[in-house]
């Protein structure tokens, strides 16, 4: 909902605004930088410009709606509001009020908000006097329209505001949520250990809303997965790819199913550790060409034998790179929640038929030594060929 003749779309940030004057500089750049790419991939035609902790999208009415969808992908963005611009001064305010009311007002319980920002002297008028002028004008047209104006200033049903700069005010309706985060490049990137399942490109998309750009890499399980499973994977990095258009979220596929058939033949008792420990070591191989500075895994604790805290500290210490769990103490509803709002549950959700890989009784509490004795010794140098050998979706 947003009033008549908005052609603009606020954007509001959060985390960035607490940052040194320099940091906020570069931060609000790249947001601005995402935003466009994230508008230009979805063909939308807008600018955006940056002014006092704000950026504003600037488009036709025709295209609003869709700019607000963009908007609200993009990381480091805590809201949105479709806003109106008029001249910032009280009567051009409250005549925005009045159309917007003439609009939206149908008797429900009404309040009005005003920030006014900027120096004293930019504005003859106070936000309360906004907010009071600002109401008179709204319960003006209800009696215009033969209704009886209702007030409620804790839980109205139609909110009109107004943020007032030194030269502009912008009047809006609602404002809809983001991500929130930091915008996506500011921070070292990170190689995902995508499987295709619920939760690890849930624990992809949360490095993401953190600022880190992620390369997805899926170790192919052979037997042990199959097209289905493979294809899992690639649906959802794509999706995953939506977020993220000016950065190479392509998936990396590398191919350890021979390795990962030879340990399930081989290992029972610490079958799951050793081949966690593989991958891992896969993916640091692929950190290493890619010069990202750490791994991200889907894990939560408890959540499968292979997660458990004592399988999680064998796992880890199977590479130098910090092993970075988003998921690490949030529960399954929890994440299939946030799969659904992100779009990943559909495709992460198909049954793909592959093969149980995890024995029958599997280690919970597995000694780093036993496990280590368990390896084939050029378990590391496997890894090594397995990465080297990875292809990339184009």
């Amino acid at each position: 909902m947003h009033p008549p003749g908005a052609e603009t779309v606020l954007v509001r940030y959060g985390e960035i605004g607490v940052k040194s004057s320099q940091l906020r500089g570069r931060m609000e750049q790249r947001l601005q930088e995402n935003l466009l790419a994230v508008l230009e991939d979805r063909t939308i035609d807008a600018d955006v410009t940056r002014e006092n902790t704000r950026l504003y999208v600037h488009t036709g009415t025709e295209r609003v709606d869709d700019v607000i969808e963009a908007v609200t992908d993009t990381f480091g963005v805590v809201s949105a509001s479709p806003v109106r611009r008029v001249d910032a001064t009280k009567e051009a305010i409250t005549e925005a009020f009045a159309e917007t009311a003439r609009t939206h007002y149908e008797g429900q319980p009404y309040a009005v908000r005003a920030h006014r920002a900027g120096p004293k002297s930019a504005h003859p008028f106070t936000s309360a006097e906004l907010k009071r002028e600002g109401g008179d004008a709204v319960g003006a047209v209800a009696l215009e329209k033969g209704l009886e104006p209702t007030v409620d200033l804790d839980d109205p049903e139609l909110t009109v505001s107004v943020e007032v700069r030194e030269d502009d005010a912008y009047v809006f309706l609602d404002r809809q949520s983001g991500p929130g985060g930091l915008p996506l490049g500011t921070q070292q990137p990170l190689v995902a250990l995508v499987s295709g399942g619920i939760d690890s490109p849930v624990a992809a998309w949360l490095a993401m809303k953190r600022g880190a750009p992620v390369y997805p890499l899926y170790v192919d399980l052979g037997a042990y997965g199959g097209v289905d499973h493979r294809l899992r994977a690639e649906e959802t990095a794509a999706t995953l790819s939506e977020y993220a258009p000016n950065y190479d979220t392509r998936l990396r596929i590398a191919p350890g199913g021979d390795v990962i058939e030879s340990l399930a033949a081989e290992l029972d008792l610490y079958r799951m550790p050793v081949v966690r420990r593989f991958m891992l070591r896969v993916a640091e191989e692929v950190a290493a060409d890619l010069d990202a500075v750490g791994i991200v895994t889907g894990e939560s604790v408890g959540q499968k034998s292979s997660q458990t805290t004592a399988n999680l500290r064998v796992t880890s210490a199977a590479t130098e790179l910090p092993v970075h769990r988003p998921l690490l103490a949030r529960d399954k509803s929890t994440i299939s929640q946030r799969a659904q709002e992100i779009g990943t549950y559909p495709d992460s959700t198909i049954d793909t038929g592959c093969h149980r890989l995890a024995p029958d009784r599997p280690a919970t509490r597995p000694p780093l030594e036993r496990v280590r004795e368990a390896e084939p010794d050029d378990l590391a140098d496997r890894a090594a060929r397995v990465a080297a050998d990875r292809t990339r979706l184009e």
